[in-house]
C-alpha cells in the first residue's frame, strides 16, 4: 500500500516538502489554519509599488534553492539583486556609516575603535572556544572586541533574527561562524581556508547572492502550489487536532472537516502550537520545544512615488541597539529589485520591536505611523512626510530565537520522534530561519519519506 503523509502548516518547509513528496508519487495532503497558503509569505501589488507583507527577500546559501528554482522550470523566474545591495549600512551618532567590506574600509571606518581595529589583528591566532553555549556577544568580544560587538555583529544579528547577542547561542543561530572558529581556530582564517577549498558544481548554486522573484515572493508560493495541486491543500482548517491510532497511523481532524489519517505527519507549524495539537506528547517534552522565544515584529511598507530623501544606493541600513533608536533598521526595496515602485520613487520596508522591544508591537497604528515619520525623516534626509504608501503588518511570533534552551529542545524533539515513529516535528523550530534554510528542509524531509 501506499505510503499517505500529512502536513500541517502551508508555509514555505510544508510546500516545499509537499511538492517533493508528490514529485516522488507520494500521496500528500496539507492543512492550514488560514485562508492562504504560504505562511508570512504573501506579496502586493497597489497603486504602482510591489510590496510583501513578511519577508523581503532571500539569501542563495543553500544549493537547495537553486534546485527547486530549476525544479519549477517557467513557473517562476529567480531575480538576484542589484549590485548595490552588497553596501550595508549602519547608523552611528547622527547619520548612517557603510559597513566595510575590505581591510582599508575596516580600518578608516568610524564605526570601530581604533584598539579594536589593532586587536583585529590577533585575531587569527586567538584560540577556539571550548564552550558550546557561549553566547554570541561573548564569543565575538572574546575575538573581536567591544565596537565590533555593538556596530557590526549586533545590527546584523537584527536584520536576521531581530534578536538580542546577549542570548542567541552561535553553535544553534550561527552555525556556520560557530564553525569557521571549532574547524579552522579563527573567522578571518577560516573564511580565507574555507573560501579556497574546491567545491561540487552543486555547492557552487550556493552563491550568498540576495533572491527575490520576478512579481515578488509570493509568485514563488503560488508555483508550488500550482506543482502540488490545490485539491492537495486544506485552507481554513481551524482547531486542528491530532490523535494516535492504536495500529500506529496519525488521525488529523479539524473544526466542520472530516478526519484523515496517515501513516506519517510532518508538523511544519509555529512550534507554540504542539501542545495544543498534538495532547498525546508528554507535557515536560512540549514545554522544552515551546520554550523557544519568539520576536515580536511590525513590519511597514512605504511607498513614494517621488523619492526626495538621500540616495538609496545601498542594500538597507540596520540600527543598533545601542543607538536607541525606536527602528530596528530600514531596507530600500526599489534599489535591489526592479519594478518595486514607479519610476523616480523608492519603496522601503522598515521593522519596530524585536526581542528587546517587545512592547513596541502593542503600540497603536497612529502611534506606529507617528514613530516612522519620526525616524525616517530623521534618518533618511525627508524634509515632508507625504508617503503614498504605508501598510502596518504585526507579527506576534515572527522570528524564532535559537538560545540556551536550544539544545534541550532539539533532543525534545528527537525524542518526540523516538516514541512516535512516522511524526516529524519540523519547521523554523531547527534548521535555521532563512528561507533558503526552509526550502533545503523541506526537500530534505521529502527525501527521507518514502
Amino acid at each position: 500500500m501506499k505510503t499517505k503523509v500529512g502536513i500541517i502548516g502551508a508555509g514555505l518547509t510544508g510546500l516545499t516538502t509537499a511538492y517533493y513528496l508528490k514529485k516522488k508519487g507520494i500521496d500528500v495532503q496539507l492543512f492550514e489554519k488560514a485562508d492562504r497558503a504560504g505562511g508570512v509569505i504573501e506579496s502586493v501589488q497597489k497603486d504602482g509599488f510591489l510590496y510583501e507583507k513578511g519577508p523581503n527577500s532571500g539569501v542563495l546559501g543553500q544549493p537547495e534553492v537553486m534546485a527547486l528554482v530549476e525544479d519549477l522550470g517557467d513557473a517562476v523566474k529567480l531575480e538576484i539583486a542589484d549590485a548595490s545591495a552588497k553596501f550595508r549600512w549602519v547608523w552611528k551618532g547622527d547619520r548612517w556609516h557603510a559597513l566595510p567590506s575590505g581591510l582599508i574600509g575596516g580600518v578608516t571606518t568610524p564605526l570601530f575603535k581604533f584598539s579594536d581595529k589593532l586587536r583585529l589583528l590577533g585575531e587569527p591566532f586567538r584560540k577556539a572556544g571550548n564552550n558550546p553555549n557561549e553566547t554570541l556577544a561573548d564569543l565575538v568580544l572574546r575575538r573581536m572586541g567591544r565596537s565590533f560587538l555593538n556596530y557590526a555583529v549586533d545590527p546584523f544579528v537584527l536584520g536576521i533574527y531581530s534578536g538580542d547577542p546577549n542570548q542567541l547561542i552561535p553553535r544553534f543561530a550561527l552555525p556556520k561562524l560557530y564553525n569557521l572558529e571549532q574547524k579552522y581556530g579563527s573567522f578571518i582564517g577560516g573564511s580565507i581556508k574555507k573560501a579556497k577549498e574546491p567545491k561540487s558544481d552543486r555547492d557552487k548554486k550556493a552563491t550568498r547572492e540576495i533572491f527575490a522573484f520576478q512579481g515578488g515572493l509570493g509568485s514563488l508560493i503560488g508555483a508550488l502550489i500550482n506543482g502540488i495541486g490545490k485539491e492537495h491543500i486544506q485552507l481554513n482548517a481551524k482547531d486542528i487536532k491530532v490523535e494516535k491510532s492504536s495500529y500506529g497511523k496519525y488521525l488529523v481532524s479539524y473544526t466542520n472537516g472530516k478526519s484523515q489519517e496517515f501513516d506519517k505527519l510532518v508538523f511544519t507549524a509555529g512550534a507554540y502550537q504542539l501542545k495544543e495539537i498534538f495532547p498525546f506528547i508528554a507535557e515536560e517534552l512540549a514545554e522544552k520545544v515551546q520554550a523557544m522565544q519568539f520576536a515580536k515584529v511590525i513590519h511597514i511598507s512605504l511607498g513614494f512615488k517621488k523619492w526626495e530623501g538621500i540616495d538609496l544606493k545601498a542594500f538597507g541600513g540596520l540600527v543598533p541597539f545601542i543607538e536607541k533608536r525606536d527602528v530596528l533598521g530600514v531596507l530600500f526595496m526599489s534599489s535591489i529589485f526592479k519594478g518595486r515602485a514607479p519610476e523616480g520613487g523608492a519603496l522601503l520596508s522598515t521593522f519596530l520591536g524585536g526581542i528587546r522591544r517587545p512592547e513596541m508591537v502593542d503600540i497603536s497604528d497612529d502611534e506606529v505611523k507617528k514613530v516612522v515619520e519620526r525616524e525616517m525623516k530623521s534618518m533618511m534626509g525627508l524634509t515632508k512626510w507625504d508617503p503614498d504608501l504605508l501598510v502596518i503588518n504585526r507579527y506576534q511570533h515572527a522570528i524564532p530565537q535559537y538560545g540556551i534552551e536550544s539544545e534541550g529542545k532539539l533532543k525534545a524533539i528527537q525524542e518526540i520522534e523516538a516514541q512516535f515513529p512516522g511524526l516529524i516535528i519540523a519547521g523554523n523550530v531547527r534548521d535555521g530561519i532563512g528561507m533558503a534554510d526552509r526550502i533545503k528542509q523541506g526537500k530534505t524531509l521529502a527525501d527521507s519519506i518514502n
